[in-house]
C-alpha cells in the first residue's frame, strides 16, 4: 500500500505539472498578443503585456519554491528526482519565453510611426505561429511524458530557423532600396530573433523532457558518440 508520504509527493508533483502547463499557456498567449499588438501598432496593449510580465514571474517563482520544497522535504530519488529537476529547468525556459514576448512589445514602442512592409509582416506572422506551436508542443510533451514528441521538437524547429533566415535576407534586401531608416530595420531584425529564440527554448524544454523520461541528456549521447569514435580509432 502506498504510504501517505508518497501520496503527498505525487500530489505535489501533479500540482507542479498543472502549474507548469498554466505557465506555458501564459507564455504562448503572450507571444500571440505581442504579435497582434505589433501589427495593430497598439502601444496600450503592448504596455499591458510588459506590465503583466510580473504575473508570469510570480507564477514561475511560486513553482520554483514548490520544487525546492519537494526536494527538501520529500527527498525524491531516480525518476522522481529527475521530474523535479526537469520542472525547475522548464520553468526557466518558459519564463524566458514570456520575457521575449515583452521584448517584442518594447521593440513595438521603438518603431512608432513605422509601417511594416507586407512582405516583412507575412514572415512575422509565420514565425509567430511557429514559435507558439513549438512552445505548445513542448508543454504537451512535458505534461504527457511524451519522449517521442520531445525528441521531435528539434526537427520541427528547423522550419522556424529556415523562416528566420529567409526573413533576415528579405529584410535587409528591402532595406537596401529603402529610405535609409536604420532603427526600424534593426528592431525588425531583433523581433525576428526573439521568435527564433522562443523556438530554441521550446527545443530546450524537449531535451529536459527527454531527460526526465529516459534519464539521458543530449550531452550524454554526444559523449557516447565521442567515446565510440575514440574506441573505434584505437582498434583500427
Amino acid at each position: 500500500m502506498q504510504s501517505e508520504s508518497r501520496k503527498s509527493f505525487h500530489q505535489e508533483l501533479e500540482e507542479i505539472r498543472e502549474d507548469i502547463a498554466h505557465l506555458g499557456s501564459m507564455a504562448s498567449e503572450r507571444v500571440t498578443q505581442a504579435t497582434e499588438a505589433l501589427f495593430e501598432t497598439n502601444l496600450e496593449d503592448a504596455q499591458r503585456i510588459i506590465d503583466e510580465d510580473d504575473e508570469v514571474d510570480a507564477l514561475a517563482l511560486e513553482i520554483e519554491e514548490e520544487c525546492q520544497s519537494v526536494l527538501l522535504l520529500q527527498n525524491p530519488v531516480a525518476g522522481d528526482l529527475r521530474a523535479v529537476i526537469s520542472a525547475l529547468w522548464i520553468v526557466g525556459e518558459l519564463e524566458r519565453s514570456a520575457d521575449l514576448a515583452s521584448n517584442i512589445c518594447k521593440a513595438n514602442r521603438r518603431i512608432l510611426g513605422y509601417e511594416i512592409p507586407s512582405s516583412t509582416k507575412a514572415y512575422l506572422v509565420l514565425m509567430s505561429d511557429e514559435a507558439v506551436r513549438l512552445l505548445n508542443l513542448a508543454v504537451d510533451a512535458y505534461y504527457q511524458n511524451n519522449e517521442g514528441l520531445a525528441r521531435a521538437l528539434e526537427d520541427i524547429d528547423d522550419r522556424l530557423d529556415g523562416l528566420h533566415i529567409d526573413f533576415l535576407e528579405g529584410l535587409f534586401k528591402d532595406a537596401e532600396g529603402g529610405s535609409g531608416e536604420v532603427q526600424p530595420v534593426v528592431q525588425m531584425a531583433l523581433i525576428g530573433r526573439y521568435y527564433e529564440r522562443i523556438g530554441d527554448h521550446a527545443v530546450n524544454i524537449g531535451e529536459r523532457v527527454s531527460y526526465m523520461v529516459s534519464g539521458r541528456l543530449p550531452e550524454d549521447t554526444g559523449r557516447a558518440r565521442i567515446e565510440y569514435k575514440e574506441k573505434k580509432s584505437t582498434e583500427e
